[in-house]
């Protein structure tokens, strides 16, 4: 019996898994650190409005949240991948030390470009975040059990993703934008002491060479590309040579990097995967479903506060519903997988909601009240709700447990890849919509007394953060009350110009959403159904190999 045990105890050393009544302290430190790195992403989200107000860079918008989301995606797979050999805590801690020196840096930004730069660091770290919870909540749970946990873990997300709005309306409003980052600091010091506690440590005599050629290629071929889409249609037209010479050079570096995993002996993304149905149709359905949730997470504060004319907290308040309805979601589509071990219709369903919902967003403008919008958040809460935990179950669950990590990570890099593409599509849409309404509307009378004003007078007002921010707000005012006694009527005129023309961008860009959501619909009639695993899971692979096509050395 003892030498069963001191083997026992000896193979959770060498190995991630967790049980016994540790796994509940483990789970809390996981669920914190995830509530952790969500709360991050919405509080930013609700003060960027007031934040370009403040530093003047309304067209480098998109790229707070791109640069963030490009070092975090290129950083997943390589977290998921040595994970799988030196344990996940190295990973935890490391990712939450960088996540706070970005956070503190981020509040000290004086303009756009410092604060694109602060951000991409608090990628790097935040790249461990977004890919150990769930890998976390694998080494604990069986594939089974996960449906319900994952729906929990996805729940921790729509917590602070309703907390986060509020807390950054509050604090935008209250105190200042640059709080926003600050708060960061002493949340992450909790999660880094949880981590450290309840985690363990994992010994092993592996050695893992890092695919480092790779890594750069991966990075290298994404940014080409993502700069094309940020200035195709606003900087330069879609045909034009540097746009094309982008796109081109992304699409050499690319291929460039498939023939280097092909024949790399640890890839960072390993190729064999792109041929499994079960992976292929996981990640094509996160991908669609980041491109089009992308839109109403991002730029529906921009609608709520330009085109309707509310306030940072009010924003926030407004987007409340949307959460809960995806808490309803996670935890009721958690427990139907947990309990029926079936997961294709739930797939099926939520994206059919999603669309729908979407929707409905296109159809709103100026006038559109509140509660209208409520409800069509509360639709796409729901879709999102139901399909997302399911599909980190569904992938975890056709691959073997030696490999989990590196598969997690692989779908996470991938799902990521969707709101990376969607931030500078969306905000290119956006911005030429504007900027095209807004000149069609404007009366003669109305332009000749804007052309009156000194040229960067004239390029205030034709950015759409006068709109969002009150303090932009009212040095417009300012402006037009040097017209005399039909300043004010001016002002007014104009800013409910600008509010339409906003209403026309955010209309144009949720049609697109659209398109991705029908898209991930459709994908998810592709999705392969296969029995979900119990504990069996983390001894045999024999079942895992058979299902996947793949095979792996007992190293």
């Amino acid at each position: 019996m003892r030498a069963s045990l001191g083997a026992r105890r000896q193979a959770h050393a060498t190995s991630n898994r967790i049980t016994g009544n540790r796994r509940w302290w483990a789970l809390g430190a996981v669920l914190l650190t995830m509530f952790f790195s969500s709360l991050d992403q919405t509080v930013v989200s609700t003060a960027m409005p007031v934040i370009i107000g403040d530093l003047q860079g309304f067209s480098l918008y998109a790229w707070v949240f791109t640069a963030y989301m490009i070092t975090s995606a290129v950083t997943v797979p390589i977290y998921g991948k040595l994970s799988d050999v030196y344990g996940r805590k190295p990973f935890y801690i490391f990712g939450l030390v960088v996540f706070m020196i970005g956070s503190a840096l981020s509040g000290q930004a004086h303009d756009m470009l410092g604060l694109i730069l602060f951000r991409a660091l608090q990628g790097v770290g935040a790249g461990a975040m977004l890919t150990m919870p769930r890998a976390s909540i694998g080494d604990i749970f069986n594939p089974r059990e996960r449906g319900r946990w994952m729906g929990v873990l996805s729940s921790v997300f729509a917590v602070a993703m309703i907390v986060g709005p509020l807390l950054g309306g509050w604090i935008t409003d209250s105190i200042g934008w640059r709080w926003v980052f600050y708060i960061n600091l002493p949340v992450a010091l909790v999660a880094l002491i949880a981590v450290s506690y309840a985690l363990p440590s994992v010994r092993t005599e592996g050695r893992l060479k890092l695919d480092w050629l790779g890594s750069l290629l991966l990075a290298l071929g994404l940014v080409p590309a993502l700069l094309a889409f940020s200035w195709a249609g606003s900087r330069y037209p879609w045909s034009s040579a540097p746009i094309l010479g982008l796109f081109g050079l992304s699409v050499a570096l690319m291929s460039l990097f498939w023939a280097v995993e092909r024949h790399a002996a640890e890839p960072v993304l390993a190729p064999e995967l792109l041929g499994n149905r079960i992976f292929t149709s996981t990640a094509m359905i996160g991908f669609l479903i980041s491109l089009g949730m992308f839109g109403s997470l991002i730029y529906l504060p921009v609608f709520i506060q330009g085109a309707l004319g509310e306030s940072a907290l009010r924003s926030g308040q407004v987007m409340m519903p949307m959460m809960l309805s995806f808490i309803v979601g996670s935890v009721v589509g958690g427990q139907l997988i947990s309990r029926t071990g079936r997961y294709r219709l739930q797939a099926i369903v939520g994206t059919l909601l999603m669309a729908l919902g979407t929707w409905l967003l296109t159809r709103m403008g100026t006038e559109t009240p509140l509660l209208t919008v409520i409800r069509n958040m509360i639709v796409i809460g729901l879709g999102i709700g139901a399909v997302l935990p399911l599909l980190n179950v569904v992938v975890q669950n056709a691959f073997p447990y030696k490999i989990m990590g590196m598969v997690n990570a692989t779908q996470q890099f991938v799902r990521s890849l969707g709101g990376i593409i969607a931030a500078p599509i969306l905000g290119t849409v956006l911005a030429n919509t504007f900027a095209t309404q807004l000149a069609e509307r404007m009366p003669s009378g109305l332009k000749q007394a804007i052309g009156q004003l000194p040229p960067a007078q004239q390029g205030q007002l034709f950015d759409p953060q006068g709109l969002t921010n009150a303090g932009a707000q009212q040095a417009i005012r300012q402006m037009f009350a040097g017209f005399g006694r039909q300043g004010p009527g001016l002002y007014h005129q104009f800013i409910e110009l600008v509010r339409q023309a906003l209403a026309a961008g955010t209309a144009h860009l949720f049609t697109v959403a659209l398109v991705f959501a029908g898209l991930a619909f459709l994908a998810a009639f592709f999705l392969r159904e296969l029995p979900l695993q119990h504990d069996e899971f983390f001894e045999q692979r024999a079942q895992a190999e058979r299902d996947t096509g793949l095979r792996y050395d007992k190293n």
